[in-house]
Protein backbone atom coordinates (compact mmCIF):
# COMPACT_ATOMS: atom_id res chain seq x y z
CA UNK A 1 0.00 0.00 0.00
CA UNK A 2 1.31 3.35 -0.84
CA UNK A 3 1.35 6.26 1.85
CA UNK A 4 1.71 9.81 2.20
CA UNK A 5 2.50 12.36 5.18
CA UNK A 6 -1.37 14.27 4.92
CA UNK A 7 -0.56 17.93 5.18
CA UNK A 8 -3.86 19.39 5.49
CA UNK A 9 -3.30 23.25 5.56
CA UNK A 10 -5.81 25.30 6.87
CA UNK A 11 -8.89 26.02 4.40
CA UNK A 12 -10.42 22.46 4.89
CA UNK A 13 -9.99 21.47 8.37
CA UNK A 14 -11.47 24.75 9.25
CA UNK A 15 -13.98 25.83 6.89
CA UNK A 16 -15.08 22.13 4.76
CA UNK A 17 -14.27 19.40 6.95
CA UNK A 18 -16.62 17.19 4.89
CA UNK A 19 -13.87 17.69 2.43
CA UNK A 20 -11.25 16.15 4.96
CA UNK A 21 -13.23 13.59 5.66
CA UNK A 22 -13.25 12.83 1.96
CA UNK A 23 -9.88 11.86 1.65
CA UNK A 24 -9.85 9.77 4.52
CA UNK A 25 -11.97 7.73 2.85
CA UNK A 26 -11.20 7.44 -0.65
CA UNK A 27 -7.15 6.71 -0.60
CA UNK A 28 -7.65 3.95 1.99
CA UNK A 29 -10.32 2.33 -0.21
CA UNK A 30 -8.00 3.07 -3.48
CA UNK A 31 -4.76 1.96 -1.66
CA UNK A 32 -3.40 4.51 -0.20
CA UNK A 33 -2.89 4.95 3.30
CA UNK A 34 -2.48 8.84 4.81
CA UNK A 35 -0.33 9.39 8.24
CA UNK A 36 -1.01 12.91 9.57
CA UNK A 37 1.60 15.15 10.15
CA UNK A 38 1.31 15.69 13.43
CA UNK A 39 2.38 19.37 14.48
CA UNK A 40 2.19 20.60 10.85
CA UNK A 41 1.38 24.70 10.82
CA UNK A 42 0.32 27.08 8.45
CA UNK A 43 2.19 26.78 4.85
CA UNK A 44 2.60 29.48 5.13
CA UNK A 45 0.13 31.22 2.51
CA UNK A 46 0.63 33.96 0.59
CA UNK A 47 0.23 37.43 1.83
CA UNK A 48 2.20 36.47 4.99
CA UNK A 49 6.14 35.47 4.98
CA UNK A 50 5.64 34.66 1.18
CA UNK A 51 5.31 38.44 0.52
CA UNK A 52 7.72 39.83 3.37
CA UNK A 53 11.21 37.54 3.97
CA UNK A 54 12.15 34.88 1.92
CA UNK A 55 14.21 32.95 4.19
CA UNK A 56 11.49 33.28 6.73
CA UNK A 57 9.33 31.83 4.22
CA UNK A 58 11.20 29.09 3.34
CA UNK A 59 12.30 28.32 6.81
CA UNK A 60 8.92 28.04 8.06
CA UNK A 61 7.93 25.75 4.59
CA UNK A 62 10.90 23.47 5.29
CA UNK A 63 9.91 22.86 8.59
CA UNK A 64 6.19 21.04 7.47
CA UNK A 65 8.00 19.61 4.66
CA UNK A 66 10.66 18.06 7.10
CA UNK A 67 7.59 16.20 9.06
CA UNK A 68 7.10 14.26 6.38
CA UNK A 69 11.19 13.74 5.61
CA UNK A 70 11.53 12.40 9.24
CA UNK A 71 8.79 9.77 8.45
CA UNK A 72 10.01 8.71 4.92
CA UNK A 73 7.13 10.01 3.46
CA UNK A 74 6.00 12.17 0.61
CA UNK A 75 3.56 15.07 1.84
CA UNK A 76 0.33 15.34 -0.10
CA UNK A 77 -1.81 18.31 0.38
CA UNK A 78 -5.09 19.32 -0.85
CA UNK A 79 -5.25 22.91 -0.61
CA UNK A 80 -3.85 24.13 -3.96
CA UNK A 81 -2.37 27.37 -2.03
CA UNK A 82 -0.19 25.23 0.24
CA UNK A 83 0.38 22.84 -2.57
CA UNK A 84 2.09 25.68 -4.14
CA UNK A 85 4.31 27.39 -1.22
CA UNK A 86 5.63 24.61 -0.10
CA UNK A 87 6.42 23.39 -3.86
CA UNK A 88 8.28 27.01 -4.67
CA UNK A 89 9.96 27.13 -0.79
CA UNK A 90 11.54 23.52 -2.20
CA UNK A 91 12.49 24.92 -5.34
CA UNK A 92 14.06 28.01 -3.75
CA UNK A 93 15.92 26.33 -0.83
CA UNK A 94 17.51 23.40 -3.51
CA UNK A 95 18.14 26.24 -6.00
CA UNK A 96 20.15 28.13 -3.83
CA UNK A 97 22.82 26.54 -1.18
CA UNK A 98 23.37 29.60 0.47
CA UNK A 99 19.71 29.81 1.31
CA UNK A 100 19.35 26.11 2.50
CA UNK A 101 22.19 26.69 4.56
CA UNK A 102 20.56 29.61 6.62
CA UNK A 103 17.09 27.77 6.64
CA UNK A 104 19.09 25.00 7.95
CA UNK A 105 20.73 27.52 11.02
CA UNK A 106 16.86 28.69 11.78
CA UNK A 107 15.96 24.96 11.70
CA UNK A 108 18.76 23.98 14.16
CA UNK A 109 17.17 25.77 17.15
CA UNK A 110 14.31 23.09 17.24
CA UNK A 111 16.76 20.67 16.19
CA UNK A 112 15.58 19.97 12.35
CA UNK A 113 17.11 20.12 9.10
CA UNK A 114 15.87 20.44 5.81
CA UNK A 115 17.41 17.29 3.55
CA UNK A 116 14.84 17.67 0.50
CA UNK A 117 14.33 14.29 0.31
CA UNK A 118 9.86 14.53 0.73
CA UNK A 119 8.56 15.53 -2.71
CA UNK A 120 5.56 17.43 -2.80
CA UNK A 121 2.05 16.18 -4.04
CA UNK A 122 -1.54 17.77 -4.82
CA UNK A 123 -4.14 15.02 -3.54
CA UNK A 124 -5.19 15.55 -7.58
CA UNK A 125 -1.64 14.43 -8.74
CA UNK A 126 -2.12 11.53 -6.40
CA UNK A 127 -5.10 10.05 -7.87
CA UNK A 128 -3.80 10.53 -11.16
CA UNK A 129 -0.50 9.59 -11.65
CA UNK A 130 -0.05 6.98 -8.43
CA UNK A 131 -3.36 5.65 -8.12
CA UNK A 132 -4.66 6.15 -11.77
CA UNK A 133 -8.03 6.43 -13.29
CA UNK A 134 -8.38 2.65 -14.09
CA UNK A 135 -8.52 1.52 -10.89
CA UNK A 136 -11.05 4.29 -9.36
CA UNK A 137 -13.53 2.85 -12.59
CA UNK A 138 -12.86 -0.33 -10.63
CA UNK A 139 -13.89 0.64 -7.53
CA UNK A 140 -17.08 2.80 -8.07
CA UNK A 141 -20.36 1.81 -6.81
CA UNK A 142 -22.04 4.59 -9.02
CA UNK A 143 -21.76 5.93 -13.03
CA UNK A 144 -21.60 9.18 -13.25
CA UNK A 145 -22.63 8.52 -16.86
CA UNK A 146 -25.34 10.85 -18.31
CA UNK A 147 -23.91 13.57 -16.20
CA UNK A 148 -22.26 16.90 -17.20
CA UNK A 149 -19.33 18.47 -15.02
CA UNK A 150 -17.78 22.24 -15.07
CA UNK A 151 -14.04 21.64 -13.73
CA UNK A 152 -11.94 24.26 -11.70
CA UNK A 153 -8.53 23.23 -11.18
CA UNK A 154 -7.75 26.59 -9.71
CA UNK A 155 -3.98 28.82 -10.20
CA UNK A 156 -1.78 27.69 -7.58
CA UNK A 157 -1.68 23.91 -8.80
CA UNK A 158 -1.25 25.44 -12.32
CA UNK A 159 1.50 28.02 -12.13
CA UNK A 160 4.57 28.54 -11.98
CA UNK A 161 4.50 24.95 -12.83
CA UNK A 162 8.59 24.35 -14.04
CA UNK A 163 8.79 24.04 -10.67
CA UNK A 164 6.45 21.54 -9.61
CA UNK A 165 7.12 17.64 -9.22
CA UNK A 166 3.89 17.09 -11.54
CA UNK A 167 2.96 19.13 -14.16
CA UNK A 168 0.13 19.67 -16.46
CA UNK A 169 1.32 19.22 -20.20
CA UNK A 170 -0.24 22.28 -20.78
CA UNK A 171 -1.28 24.61 -17.87
CA UNK A 172 -3.62 26.97 -19.91
CA UNK A 173 -5.49 23.45 -21.27
CA UNK A 174 -5.45 21.60 -18.04
CA UNK A 175 -6.66 17.61 -18.70
CA UNK A 176 -5.81 16.23 -14.85
CA UNK A 177 -9.21 16.75 -13.50
CA UNK A 178 -10.98 16.85 -16.63
CA UNK A 179 -9.71 12.76 -16.74
CA UNK A 180 -10.30 12.31 -13.23
CA UNK A 181 -13.70 13.45 -13.28
CA UNK A 182 -14.20 11.62 -16.75
CA UNK A 183 -13.26 8.26 -14.51
CA UNK A 184 -16.40 8.68 -12.78
CA UNK A 185 -18.60 8.43 -16.16
CA UNK A 186 -19.42 11.94 -16.21
CA UNK A 187 -18.92 14.76 -19.16
CA UNK A 188 -16.66 17.16 -19.16
CA UNK A 189 -16.64 19.90 -21.77
CA UNK A 190 -14.41 22.46 -22.37
CA UNK A 191 -15.37 26.03 -21.68
CA UNK A 192 -13.26 29.11 -22.86
CA UNK A 193 -12.96 30.45 -18.92
CA UNK A 194 -11.25 26.84 -17.78
CA UNK A 195 -8.24 28.81 -16.73
CA UNK A 196 -9.24 31.74 -15.41
CA UNK A 197 -8.88 32.88 -11.69
CA UNK A 198 -12.30 32.68 -9.61
CA UNK A 199 -11.58 35.74 -7.80
CA UNK A 200 -9.96 33.90 -4.07
CA UNK A 201 -7.51 33.78 -1.68
CA UNK A 202 -6.53 37.57 -1.48
CA UNK A 203 -8.82 39.24 -3.52
CA UNK A 204 -11.22 38.49 -1.71
CA UNK A 205 -9.63 39.57 1.40
CA UNK A 206 -8.79 43.21 0.01
CA UNK A 207 -12.00 43.94 -2.32
CA UNK A 208 -14.29 41.45 -2.15
CA UNK A 209 -16.76 43.42 -4.76
CA UNK A 210 -13.57 43.10 -7.42
CA UNK A 211 -13.36 39.18 -6.23
CA UNK A 212 -17.25 38.74 -7.24
CA UNK A 213 -16.51 40.50 -10.72
CA UNK A 214 -14.44 37.91 -11.29
CA UNK A 215 -16.31 35.32 -10.17
CA UNK A 216 -19.36 36.45 -12.15
CA UNK A 217 -17.29 35.89 -15.35
CA UNK A 218 -16.41 32.45 -14.11
CA UNK A 219 -19.54 31.25 -12.96
CA UNK A 220 -21.72 33.12 -16.40
CA UNK A 221 -18.80 31.56 -18.84
CA UNK A 222 -19.68 27.83 -16.98
CA UNK A 223 -23.40 28.76 -17.11
CA UNK A 224 -23.83 30.01 -20.47
CA UNK A 225 -21.26 27.45 -22.60
CA UNK A 226 -21.92 24.15 -20.86
CA UNK A 227 -25.25 24.50 -18.45
CA UNK A 228 -23.43 21.60 -15.99
CA UNK A 229 -25.15 19.34 -13.43
CA UNK A 230 -22.23 20.52 -10.93
CA UNK A 231 -19.14 21.37 -11.05
CA UNK A 232 -15.54 20.04 -9.47
CA UNK A 233 -12.56 21.67 -8.17
CA UNK A 234 -9.62 20.36 -6.69
CA UNK A 235 -8.82 23.68 -4.91
CA UNK A 236 -10.16 24.17 -0.93
CA UNK A 237 -10.24 28.14 -1.87
CA UNK A 238 -12.34 27.66 -5.12
CA UNK A 239 -14.77 25.47 -3.35
CA UNK A 240 -15.00 28.34 -0.83
CA UNK A 241 -15.51 31.21 -3.81
CA UNK A 242 -18.26 28.61 -5.85
CA UNK A 243 -19.57 27.81 -3.12
CA UNK A 244 -20.17 31.25 -0.78
CA UNK A 245 -20.15 33.12 -3.60
CA UNK A 246 -23.30 31.88 -5.53
CA UNK A 247 -26.24 32.44 -2.83
CA UNK A 248 -25.11 36.22 -2.52
CA UNK A 249 -25.17 36.94 -6.52
CA UNK A 250 -28.61 35.23 -6.63
CA UNK A 251 -29.75 37.13 -4.04
CA UNK A 252 -28.67 40.61 -5.69
CA UNK A 253 -30.47 39.21 -8.94
CA UNK A 254 -26.76 38.98 -10.57
CA UNK A 255 -27.85 35.43 -11.73
CA UNK A 256 -30.63 33.12 -11.75
CA UNK A 257 -29.91 30.04 -10.82
CA UNK A 258 -27.21 27.96 -8.90
CA UNK A 259 -24.93 24.86 -10.01
CA UNK A 260 -23.47 22.14 -6.74
CA UNK A 261 -20.22 22.62 -6.25
CA UNK A 262 -17.93 19.16 -4.68
CA UNK A 263 -14.26 19.38 -4.17
CA UNK A 264 -13.09 15.83 -6.38
CA UNK A 265 -12.76 13.29 -3.46
CA UNK A 266 -16.34 14.24 -2.82
CA UNK A 267 -17.91 13.73 -5.35
CA UNK A 268 -15.57 10.18 -5.72
CA UNK A 269 -16.52 9.50 -2.27
CA UNK A 270 -20.54 9.72 -3.66
CA UNK A 271 -19.20 7.49 -6.37
CA UNK A 272 -17.36 4.77 -4.22
CA UNK A 273 -20.77 4.61 -1.96
CA UNK A 274 -19.97 6.51 1.12
CA UNK A 275 -22.59 8.15 3.17
CA UNK A 276 -23.03 11.78 1.97
CA UNK A 277 -23.48 12.69 5.40
CA UNK A 278 -19.86 12.15 6.04
CA UNK A 279 -17.98 13.53 2.61
CA UNK A 280 -20.29 15.85 1.29
CA UNK A 281 -22.38 17.29 4.38
CA UNK A 282 -21.37 21.20 4.76
CA UNK A 283 -22.45 23.65 1.76
CA UNK A 284 -24.27 26.88 1.64
CA UNK A 285 -25.26 25.94 -2.46
CA UNK A 286 -27.72 23.93 -2.42
CA UNK A 287 -26.45 20.52 -3.79
CA UNK A 288 -28.77 17.92 -2.06
CA UNK A 289 -30.60 16.80 -5.51
CA UNK A 290 -27.13 15.73 -7.18
CA UNK A 291 -26.24 13.62 -4.28
CA UNK A 292 -29.39 12.05 -4.46
CA UNK A 293 -28.84 11.69 -8.41
CA UNK A 294 -25.45 10.76 -8.27
CA UNK A 295 -26.72 7.76 -5.83
CA UNK A 296 -29.85 6.58 -6.83
CA UNK A 297 -30.39 2.93 -7.17
CA UNK A 298 -30.82 3.25 -11.31
CA UNK A 299 -26.83 4.33 -11.64
CA UNK A 300 -25.40 1.18 -9.22
CA UNK A 301 -23.02 -0.42 -11.33
CA UNK A 302 -23.52 -4.27 -11.18
CA UNK A 303 -20.65 -6.21 -10.25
Amino acid sequence: MQKYGMYLGCNIPFKAPDIEQSFRKVFPALGVELEDLQGASCCPAWGTAPSFDMDTWCAISSRNIVLAEEKELDLMTGCNSCFGVLSEAKHFIEDNPERKKRVNEKLQAIERRFEGSAGVYHVSHVLHEKVGTDRIRQGLTYSLEGLKAAIQPGCHVLWPSDVYQVKEKNPFFPTILKELTQALGAEVPHYSRLEYCCGMGGMRTTDVEKSLGLFTDKILSIKEEIDPDFIVTTCSSCFLQFDMSQPILKERGVIDFTIPVFYYTQVLALALGFDPSHVAAISQTPRDAVIAEIQSEKRKIQK
